[in-house]
């Protein structure tokens, strides 16, 4: 989800000119989200997407435009909007788009931003994006490390600086005088990444380690045995760990956010693992295994005292019916109930439904009032 971003600050240092384009609100189905991004460099090269196709040529050639120009510009794409000759969304939805050229304002932001990024630690990008000094868009990068020293006049920030530990990017505006709004500013929130854990190291855990890299996972591999569990034989895994699952995860962070994947279906593993996750806050937690594997598995867990409720947020056998039957075949099925679960989809197909195809989400602009941010 970065690599624009990647794009632009390696075209900055090799002394290019680029801009970057960024969805900063959507309506009714648009095809991406707030914070989608597209980076287009003086010489016409693309990384990222807005639309998926439709509407990225027309922002290319507007990119070209604002690179020029050194002016930012706020674009909307409508598709209800009727006029078939215009760049439209053929699909539906609306879309604001924000260019902006990659000036000094958003070059002093881009390597602390991606490194933020890389070392996992939430961080939010502020962007004025109308009102004051809208012809010279300013940033400011806010990380999300309550009592860092700062001013008295920064301790007005803690409102977006708490957008940093979420999901949430948002249009926010900010009053200038108590009846007025004089500034429009996008905040982008790059959170850290949600961490995947996996259980087992075999064929079907260093797939579903590629496919959690992919998704977006901080993915960790533990398993006992040292033989097996080794970083050339999970070259997709962030870490890879020679412990006992249950002492493993006893000692570990794990929230609302963090996917279990027990891939073991060995009891002596799979039962104290099972019996602390269930009780743990995961959002996700699957176990792989046959039907009657895992009915001698729930035996198991219940003489360990786990209770009915507790066994009820058990996913397994693990992931959807897809048929699977290869390692990386059943890595999908696995991404796919986790995907579905995080995003509150059915797992139907899509075509035997006639619901919306992208669940919308809250991109309602808030107003924080005495917001300032500084140069």
């Amino acid at each position: 989800m970065n690599t624009a971003w990647e794009a632009a600050l390696k075209w900055t240092r090799a002394g290019s000119r680029s801009a970057l384009a960024r969805v900063v609100d959507s309506w009714s189905g648009g095809p991406r989200p707030p914070g989608a991004t597209l980076a287009v460099s003086g010489s016409g090269r693309i990384v990222g997407s807005i639309s998926g196709g439709c509407v990225d040529g027309d922002i290319c050639a507007r990119a070209q435009e604002v690179m020029r120009s050194g002016v930012p510009e706020q674009l909307r794409y409508d598709g209800g909007a009727g006029d078939f000759s215009a760049p439209g969304l053929p699909c539906g939805g609306r879309l604001d788009v924000f260019v902006e050229p990659v000036n000094e304002s958003l070059r002093a932001v881009l390597a602390p931003l991606l490194a933020a990024i890389r070392d996992g630690q939430p961080v939010a990008l502020a962007t004025i994006v109308a009102g004051a000094n809208a012809s010279a868009p300013r940033h400011t990068l806010i990380p999300a490390r309550p009592g860092d020293g700062r001013s008295a006049t920064d301790a007005s920030l803690d409102r977006v600086r708490a957008l940093a530990d979420t999901t949430t990017t948002r249009i926010l505006d900010l009053p200038g005088t108590d009846t007025a709004c004089d500034m429009r500013v996008f905040v982008q929130s790059f959170p850290a990444p949600p961490r995947m854990l996996i259980f087992g190291a075999d064929d079907f855990a260093a797939a579903l380690t590629r496919m959690g890299r992919f998704l977006g996972y901080r993915v960790t591999l533990c398993d006992a045995r040292p033989a097996f569990t080794t970083a050339s034989r999970f070259p997709a895994a962030h870490e890879v760990v020679v412990r006992w699952p249950h002492e493993y995860l006893a000692e570990t962070p794990v929230t609302e956010s963090t996917v279990i994947c027990v891939l073991t279906h060995d009891a002596k593993f799979d039962v104290p693992l099972l019996a602390a996750a269930l009780r743990s806050e995961a959002g996700y937690i699957g176990a792989m295994g046959s039907r009657r594997t895992h009915a001698d598995r729930v035996r198991r867990l219940r003489d360990a005292g786990v209770t009915e409720v507790e066994l009820g947020r058990l996913a397994a056998p693990t992931g959807l019916d897809l048929g699977a039957d290869s390692p990386e075949e059943t890595a999908v099925s696995i991404a796919a109930e986790i995907v579905a679960q995080r995003r509150n989809g059915s797992g139907a197909r899509l075509r035997d439904l006639g619901s919306p195809i992208h669940h919308a989400g809250d991109t309602t602009a808030i107003r924080c009032e005495g917001l300032r941010f500084g140069a």
